[in-house]
């Protein structure tokens, strides 16, 4: 190898490993906001209160877009990430609303 090869493939090694580091960083992230997002749908259930919130998804999907032009990302990957994860949140309300099929039997 020549000294320009291992000096790239050291390069290669900081890089993969710090993005190991960030994935894990988004994955306990992710765990932590769907635990608080469980406990947001719980307690709306427990109100009577709709599983989706459109007006603070909008809300959320605007800030989020401003953070990622401020971020240097690009704002509609932001947009699709959010709302993906807006998706799976509401998902989850509903199997916490009385009489949906998919919720899960209280003690």
């Amino acid at each position: 190898m020549t000294d320009a090869t291992t000096r790239a493939a050291s390069l290669l090694a900081e890089h993969r490993a710090s993005i190991d580091r960030l994935d894990a960083v988004l994955v306990y992230t992710l765990a932590e906001r769907f635990a608080h997002t469980q406990a947001v749908g719980k307690l709306k259930a427990q109100h009577d209160l709709p599983p989706s919130d459109p007006e603070r998804e909008a809300t959320q999907i605007a800030r989020l877009e401003r953070m990622a032009v401020e971020a240097g990302l690009d704002p509609d990957f932001a947009k699709k990430f959010l709302g993906f994860v807006i998706e799976e949140v509401i998902r989850h309300h509903r199997r916490h609303q009385p009489g949906d099929a998919t919720s899960p039997a209280q003690p």
